[in-house]
């Protein structure tokens, strides 16, 4: 009686275990790419992301205010007198211990006095108050103070101002942002048009070599895009396309063609047979009946392929860089982009988890906005 349709199987903890394991693999670097995204370089490097909404301890080079800057030396019975705070203004900041030097960092504890050359002294406060002070009169840059501070939370927006404003082309996303929409959408739309006509044509339509056609388009399905690179990248330069967003919008497009004619010609084919046959004892011609029936009731596989498509253009980067990218780096996509901050950024961890949410913020967007077509899609046809 075990098996009986419509009992609870034994091993449905099993399968909730493990959806929450997929689950938390998923999310988990999601929520640590965009918490990082808004943390500054010291907390990313001395504390982890599930820290950030905590207090921190973190090695800090700080400095004085400079003494050649207006109102910053005073003379106070004749010593000459820098005062303020290391970290701009009094906060929660807590230091625990401090030096002048970075070889002896944890010298001095907060309150002590540091005997520096030339009869300078610095005193140093746990809210990082300090005290600067010399028989002669100050010059040049604020002396360096080396600081063990527990710093408490902070969030800032600079780093998205950075990599979306930045004057500067090897720092910012915008323009790769822009360029990647210039190759997704049409990169979306075109095989879709070309696919929707070809699956109707292969699923109501009769004609000769149509099952050969079928077999073709299965078999193209394994073909590795890698061994058809070279060869349709020399098709371009014969016939004059060359590089740039047409080259590429026919790279995915023919790319994308096999899945999307396998996927909407099997959807179509489930559709009811009724229906078309209706249409035609009515007159209907089979150009009406594929865009006044069809189209409408196969939405859901057209929004499938759709998501596919938009999340596999929108995340390339070979088609890209064979098909693309510029000496100038003028149509660089945001993959690309990534990869040169790699190269120049490399140490800034907090530029590149921003570069990198901005970079997974839309599609994330379109797959949770349509992702209820997407199970509809896939699963039509399993049913009857």
């Amino acid at each position: 009686m075990d098996n009986i349709a419509g009992s609870k199987s034994s091993l449905g903890w099993a399968v909730q275990i493990s959806v929450v394991l997929l689950v938390a693999l998923w999310l988990f670097p999601t929520v640590g790419l965009l918490v990082s995204s808004f943390r500054t370089s010291d907390q990313i490097s001395s504390s982890g992301w599930w820290q950030s909404l905590f207090p921190t301890e973190q090695n800090l080079t700080l400095r004085t205010a400079d003494p050649d800057d207006d109102g910053a030396q005073q003379l106070i019975d004749g010593v000459y007198t820098v005062s303020g705070n290391l970290f701009g203004e009094a906060g929660d900041a807590d230091i625990s211990v401090w030096g002048t030097s970075s070889r002896a960092i944890d010298i001095y504890t907060p309150g002590d006095t540091a005997e520096l050359n030339d009869g300078e002294t610095i005193t140093v406060q746990a809210n990082g108050d300090y005290v600067w002070t010399s028989p002669t009169e100050l010059s040049g840059r604020g002396q360096r103070a080396f600081v063990t501070a527990e710093t408490p939370p902070d969030f800032t927006l600079e780093n998205y101002q950075q990599v979306l404003l930045s004057d500067n082309a090897t720092d910012s996303m915008a323009k790769a942002f822009f360029n990647t929409l210039t190759v997704t959408i049409p990169a979306t739309i075109i095989p879709i048009v070309i696919a929707a006509f070809a699956a109707y044509a292969l699923a109501w339509m009769d004609f000769p070599g149509r099952a050969i056609l079928i077999a073709m388009v299965v078999g193209l399905l394994v073909v590795p895009l890698q061994l058809a690179l070279i060869p349709l990248l020399k098709l371009h330069l014969d016939i004059g396309i060359g590089k740039g967003y047409l080259g590429t919008w026919m790279a995915h497009t023919g790319f994308g063609l096999p899945l999307a004619i396998y996927l909407l010609r099997n959807y179509m084919v489930g559709l009811p047979r009724d229906i078309i046959e209706n249409a035609k004892v009515d007159g209907a011609t089979d150009f009406q009946i594929f865009t006044k029936i069809i189209l409408p009731l196969s939405f859901p596989a057209l929004a499938s392929f759709a998501i596919f498509q938009f999340l596999w253009t929108w995340n390339d980067l070979l088609v890209a860089k064979v098909f693309l990218i510029d000496a100038t780096g003028e149509t660089t996509v945001m993959t690309n982009q990534i990869v040169e901050l790699l190269g120049t950024r490399g140490g800034n961890w907090e530029i590149l988890a921003t570069a990198a949410f901005v970079s997974i913020a839309v599609p994330l967007v379109v797959f949770f906005a349509m992702q209820k077509y997407l199970v509809r899609g896939l699963l039509a046809g399993s049913v009857k």
